[in-house]
């Protein structure tokens, strides 16, 4: 079986208080966007997960992938598989990639094994997995509360837009990122920002990890310049970085970092 799981993207990202568990309520808005990986599993003698394209650091063991078919073969003794994932979605980006292959992998193998597990359970053991996990099980834009786990729907419509994405390959360090703000309430939502018209988030919808990012890699203000210049209505970055993105009513020229990558699609 293939699957072919995407990205997402914040449409604003505050950070309104610090819990006492050590994690942080947000608030923002998941975007899923077609800049897919490619993800096949077949039955095997044995467990074995390999991969290709863009390098994935750390331990191939403690791949999430592997956390998901884990948490599933607990409760429904599945099969040994051989999984392969082509990674084309950059590592810690503020994608989502890594929580979008495991979720869609649950998806997959509820699908494929017929376990009957509801949306709402799936997105409980999704959870188990990473904050960003439970989105992509119903894989549609959302308001997002808490650690990135409450939804609230939310219809959004850029179908006239052009999105324009742009990883200058910078890390971006998370935990730096998280440490460097001073969270708080804000008299405003991001919702009633959203719905606005798009050539009116500029100044108002923020991502609070991006005053950070340029401080760490001023070139990234130059990079965000320039898309304005050439007429995005709206320029933000996602996540905890180092990905920008630029919402236009035409397509951008992207002819920029020789070192990341560059991905441009018609919503």
């Amino acid at each position: 079986m293939v699957v072919f799981p995407n990205a997402k993207i914040n449409l604003g990202l505050w950070v309104v208080e610090r819990r006492k568990d050590g994690y942080h309520n947000l608030e923002s808005c998941f975007f899923p966007i077609p800049w897919k990986d490619i993800l096949e599993f077949i039955e095997s003698d044995q467990l074995v997960l390999t991969q290709s394209g863009l390098p994935i650091p750390g331990s191939l063991e403690d791949n999430l992938l592997l956390k998901a078919y884990h948490l599933l073969n607990d409760q429904f003794d599945l099969p040994p598989l051989h999984m392969h994932l082509h990674k084309q979605i950059p590592m810690g980006a503020g994608l989502g990639g890594g929580s979008s292959d495991a979720a869609f992998l649950l998806r997959a193998l509820n699908d494929f094994y017929d376990l009957k597990i509801g949306t709402s359970e799936l997105q409980n053991i999704a959870k188990s997995i990473g904050a960003d996990c439970p989105f992509f099980i119903e894989n549609t834009e959302k308001m997002v509360f808490g650690i990135g786990d409450i939804f609230e729907p939310i219809s959004i419509d850029l179908s006239s837009k052009w999105i324009s994405l742009i990883y200058p390959g910078i890390h971006i360090s998370t935990p730096e990122a998280y440490q460097s703000l001073n969270p708080s309430p804000r008299r405003n939502t991001i919702r009633s920002l959203i719905n606005k018209p798009v050539n009116e988030w500029k100044g108002q919808l923020s991502n609070d990890f991006e005053a950070y990012a340029l401080k760490k890699a001023p070139q990234l203000k130059n990079l965000k310049d320039q898309l304005y210049l050439q007429g995005a209505e709206y320029v933000s970055m996602t996540g905890s970085g180092s990905c920008f993105y630029a919402i236009s009513s035409q397509p951008l020229n992207l002819n920029f970092s020789k070192k990341g990558m560059t991905f441009s699609l018609q919503l």
